[in-house]
């Protein structure tokens, strides 16, 4: 004997909500929003009861951690860094400098263009 399939869709005697009056509709949505509410309830429930034990070994986990790098006295770095001292100077306009950081300035493409200089013929001679 064949099993009988289930039916899918509304159960027998359910209204379409397109033909439903608005008394209906009202109970109906209510019952919808009802049904909804226990539902999200129900998996917020799991889904903390499954971050509190994340929690816990998350912060085991990083206690752990912690330790291996002595972090317990290690203290953030505050302040900015100091500003990059200049490695190339301009051979036309010797004001000009860069620190050597960065994307190649305009002005030293320029003066490297056609000629036979390389960056290195720009840097800084420092006693």
């Amino acid at each position: 004997m064949a099993k009988k399939s289930k039916r899918r869709g509304r159960p027998p005697g359910a209204k379409s909500p397109d033909k439903m009056d608005i008394g209906q509709l009202r109970q109906y949505i209510d019952r919808l929003e009802g049904l909804l509410k226990k539902k999200v309830g129900d998996q917020r429930a799991f889904l903390e009861g499954k971050l509190s034990e994340l929690s816990g070994f998350a912060s085991a986990k990083a206690a752990r951690m912690l330790g291996a790098l002595g972090g317990a006295e290690r203290t953030p770095k505050k302040g900015t860094r100091r500003k990059a001292e200049p490695k190339y100077r301009s051979r036309k306009d010797p004001k000009i400098l860069w620190s050597g950081r960065g994307v190649t300035p305009i002005w030293m493409r320029e003066e490297m263009k056609g000629t036979k200089l390389r960056k290195d013929d720009f840097l800084i001679n420092k006693p």
